[in-house]
């Protein structure tokens, strides 16, 4: 029986499992058998493979490899984070399990929104390797504010340091982009110095419980979240002419993640495109911009949807091989408080 699961399923252990999280499960299951082949299928219509394979074809063979190095960087970074959260909350599970998990949740965040990939579906596969829901809600709480904390560093930098160049027409000026880069610089230093010096390490936020991680381990959080940031970045970058400049490429693209998250589109479709040409189409033609973008789109986005598919059916036979194992080892008594 798998490590993980005997953790919750020790010999004897017949503690029921609480009704309200078996028909949880059941309104998850039903969702994925329905939804998401759904949202997949409207994911696919939409997008215009003409134009993924032209603009692939205007590449060497040379850079969308580097591409592809950077986009399995990207996501070995964004892996990392619930890694980390693993010793944040001090769960048993091995990172050879966690690894596969955030894969498939962030290509399926990215491409079919957050709400099936960062929430429904984490939930899901972490509860079936047998990690009870408040561990799941503190792993990915962690991983947001990784994620989130990289972000404030980079767009405070890029933003306070006016690296990024706007057009004269876009109306919030420089000058109050910088003054939002010293916001948010003020906001992740804030986070930084309260895990260093706070007394207090317990916060209750809308009924949910924070514990403030140790110094050490809040600097890695930025670090990684920078990192899989600035590897997005790179990878359009790869895909731009020579005379883009990096740290304006990175800009734009971290003003544009959140407009995609204000707009809930999946995927971000059209929103990407529409920021990157109204920011950067005094500086490169259009033609350039959009080929780089439909690349970017087809390696970071769907390329690893379409590995993710194939784990997230790995990991569902793994899941229910498990189940069934831990199952005849408890009897029938036993086998319910299994995930």
């Amino acid at each position: 029986m798998n490590e993980s699961t005997a953790q919750h399923a020790q010999p004897g252990d017949k503690k029921p499992v609480n009704p309200k999280w078996k028909w949880a499960k059941r309104i998850l299951t039903l969702f994925f058998f329905i939804m998401v082949p759904a949202l997949l299928f409207m994911l696919v219509k939409n997008l215009d493979w003409q134009d993924v394979k032209k603009a692939l074809q205007s590449y060497e063979a040379s850079t969308l490899l580097l591409a592809v190095g950077i986009c399995a960087a990207s996501y070995a970074a964004y892996s990392c984070f619930d890694v980390l959260g693993r010793y944040y909350t001090k769960h048993k599970l091995p990172a050879t399990q966690i690894v596969p998990v955030v894969f498939v949740c962030y290509a399926f965040n990215l491409n079919l929104s957050a709400w099936v990939g960062g929430i429904a579906l984490r939930y899901r596969l972490y509860s079936r390797l047998g990690l009870d829901v408040p561990t799941i809600t503190k792993v990915f709480t962690f991983s947001m504010i990784t994620n989130w904390l990289g972000y404030m560093l980079l767009a405070g930098v890029v933003f306070s340091s006016r690296l990024l160049d706007l057009p004269e027409s876009w109306s919030i000026g420089a000058t109050s982009l910088q003054i939002i880069g010293f916001v948010l610089l003020l906001v992740a230093g804030g986070y930084l110095l309260a895990c260093a010096f706070s007394k207090r390490r317990i916060w209750h936020i809308r009924n949910q419980t924070l514990t403030l991680p140790s110094v050490r381990l809040a600097l890695i959080q930025a670090g990684l979240g920078a990192l899989n940031w600035s590897l997005m970045a790179l990878l359009i970058h790869t895909l731009l002419p020579d005379e883009a400049f990096y740290p304006a490429v990175l800009g734009v693209l971290l003003i544009s993640s959140i407009a995609g998250v204000v707009t809930h589109i999946p995927a971000g479709l059209g929103v990407l495109e529409a920021v990157f040409i109204a920011l950067l189409q005094h500086q490169m033609s259009k033609s350039d911009l959009l080929a780089a973008l439909i690349g970017y789109r087809a390696i970071y986005f769907l390329l690893p949807l379409a590995i993710a598919c194939v784990v997230y059916l790995v990991l569902e036979k793994r899941a229910k091989k498990l189940r069934n194992e831990s199952g005849a080892n408890q009897g029938p008594e036993q086998s319910t408080s299994v995930a």
